[in-house]
């Protein structure tokens, strides 16, 4: 059975920080590109980053690119992302999401989800 588990979202004030993990299980982590992905009320699910399965390139959504980052530590099955300069437009559920790599071409797993609110 493979699990995505989300941790780390909160409310903060705009201009902080927040770190969410998201903890993998049931599958072999390293073959997998791994992908933060969020969703706002009454929005459409939206990309927000994701890392290569070696760990060795990430790519941002231009939202957040410069104020988001995107880490993976495979000894752990774990994948980070560290939001820093929060805006409320940041506010939303952040899943995450696993795919395999080089061969799925859209994400096979997804997480639960961790509701991150960013105050004004």
């Amino acid at each position: 059975q493979v699990q995505l588990v989300e941790s780390g979202g909160g409310m903060v004030q705009a201009g902080g920080s927040l770190r969410l993990s998201c903890a993998a299980s049931g599958l072999t982590f390293s073959h997998y590109e791994m992908g933060w992905f969020r969703q706002a009320p009454g929005k459409e699910r939206e990309f927000v980053a994701m890392i290569t399965s070696n760990g060795t390139e990430a790519y941002y959504a231009d939202s957040v690119k410069g104020r988001f980052f995107i880490s993976r530590d495979n000894t752990r099955d774990t994948v980070y992302l560290q939001m820093n300069s929060l805006k409320p437009e940041d506010t939303a559920v952040y899943y995450c999401a696993a795919k395999l790599w080089l061969v799925s071409s859209t994400y096979n797993y997804w997480g639960q989800g961790t509701q991150v609110t960013v105050s004004s």
